[in-house]
């Protein structure tokens, strides 16, 4: 997978339900190369299908948490793109202070989150992170 799959997952994470027109326009691209793209990551197992996700189904994934990530250099657009093109990754924010991006993390199981937290390490630019698993949900917006 290459920055444009990455930016293409994150499009249709946003809305899944989006036509690739609406797609090709947000991206940049043709549509021919949207459809392309999906359909080649289909095949490769890469998307597996498209489904609705709702508040109950926020529940299926018990083990939640937050990555503060610090970034060296300029690569912090690339190393985002790279998370957001992750399925654990539920939300990738930026913020000001100690930590350049703020990652929430939802997985099934504690392994998993581990080793989502081990391939962010690895990216290119990370110089450090710091996790707190989340517990308990009060408010959710």
């Amino acid at each position: 997978m290459d920055e444009v799959d990455n930016r293409l997952l994150a499009a249709l994470r946003k809305d899944a339900r989006a036509s690739v027109s609406e797609l090709a326009t947000v991206l940049g691209l043709s549509r021919t190369t949207v459809r392309s793209r999906i359909d080649r990551m289909r095949a490769r197992g890469e998307i597996v299908g498209f489904t609705v996700v709702t508040k109950g189904d926020a529940a299926q994934a018990p083990v939640r948490g937050i990555m503060m990530v610090e970034i060296a250099g300029r690569g912090t657009e690339k190393i985002i793109r790279q998370m957001q093109g992750m399925s654990e990754v539920s939300a990738v924010h930026t913020t000001n202070g100690r930590w350049d991006v703020i990652v929430e993390i939802a997985v099934d199981t504690l392994e998993v989150f581990d080793a989502v937290l081990h391939r962010i390490r690895q990216l290119d630019g990370v110089t450090a992170s710091e996790t707190s698993l989340l517990l308990s949900t009060r408010k959710h917006a």
